[in-house]
């Protein structure tokens, strides 16, 4: 494997495994019930706008053209605002199985959006990549049900998951060439700040009513995990392995996150180790491999140009 792609599915595993275990920690933090859904929301994009601007300033300035500015604002808004947005709410208003279950559609709708838009093949070893995974990260959901709490499925919840994975793919299809003419931290910088100007106006005062003193330590280092991991960390490798790896590749890294925060559950005692999970992991880990084989496009039109020209 080149190292170029080696780089790039590096940084969506890691990416990926930040997500799953921000959800256990999240969780812990907004139980205290000092922080809610959506300052924790507000907590991580405009913390990650901050760390994003303040890095940007040991680099060498790179110049990003109004279109461009544009256009970062329109992603900043599916990848974050909404897609962020749609699933905190969607996840207050539905059951916590019913939400991690939807988010296994991510690749499906990368698949489908990448088909028609970037005319990527549907190869037979993307959906069995894709069944395999989802497969996976269905049957490690539902091994730990028990942690519902009761929870009641909810029709409008679900949709709202649904939307959130439907405006990450959106992102992961059609700004990956506007991704690709820039650095990684230039493509955060202006997206978090984006998503700040959209999100602050209507949540700032929701900040300032926080009574600080009463915010024990475990709290302030949970919100400082998902700021700085969860999001300034875990973008910032999205879009590295995003210049890298193909749309439905990419999106395939989404069933790691139960796996991430199934193994914080067990180290918590908030879950038990089963056969079940050994084989989900088989599964998710099947899946991917056999999406990281499939033939891409420009793949096939190099087969096609080497027969034309009668080469081997």
């Amino acid at each position: 494997m080149k190292p170029e792609k080696l780089t790039g599915h590096a940084a969506m595993f890691g990416a990926n495994a930040m997500w799953g275990i921000m959800s256990p920690v999240a969780k812990m933090v907004m139980a205290a019930g000092v922080i809610s859904p959506m300052v924790m929301t507000d907590f991580r994009i405009l913390g990650a706008a901050i760390l994003f601007w303040t890095i940007s300033f040991f680099r060498k300035r790179e110049p990003v053209s109004w279109k461009d500015l544009g256009l970062f604002f329109l992603a900043s808004q599916t990848a974050i605002v909404f897609n962020q947005g749609s699933f905190i709410f969607g996840v207050s208003m539905t059951s916590p199985i019913d939400a991690s279950i939807i988010t296994t559609s991510l690749p499906i709708l990368t698949l489908i959006i990448a088909a028609f838009y970037l005319k990527e093949p549907v190869t037979g070893k993307k959906i069995a990549g894709i069944i395999f995974g989802a497969t996976g990260a269905i049957l490690l959901v539902m091994s730990g049900q028990q942690l519902a709490n009761g929870n009641a499925s909810n029709i409008r919840g679900d949709l709202l998951c649904l939307t959130a994975q439907l405006c990450f793919s959106i992102y992961l299809v059609f700004f990956r060439g506007l991704i690709n003419r820039y650095s990684p931290i230039t493509i955060m910088k202006w997206m978090f700040t984006g998503s700040t100007l959209s999100v602050l106006p209507f949540t700032y005062d929701k900040i300032l009513a926080i009574d600080w003193p009463i915010v024990e330590w475990r709290t302030i280092a949970g919100i400082a995990f998902v700021v700085i991991g969860g999001t300034f960390i875990s973008y910032l490798l999205v879009s590295i392995g995003q210049k890298r790896l193909r749309p439905t590749l990419v999106s395939m890294y989404n069933y790691i996150q139960p796996i991430a925060a199934a193994i914080v559950a067990i180290l918590w005692g908030m879950d038990s180790f089963t056969l079940l999970k050994v084989i989900a992991v088989v599964f998710i880990f099947s899946g991917v491999f056999l999406v990281t084989q499939s033939k891409n496009l420009a793949t096939i039109e190099k087969e096609i140009e080497r027969v034309k020209t009668g080469e081997k």
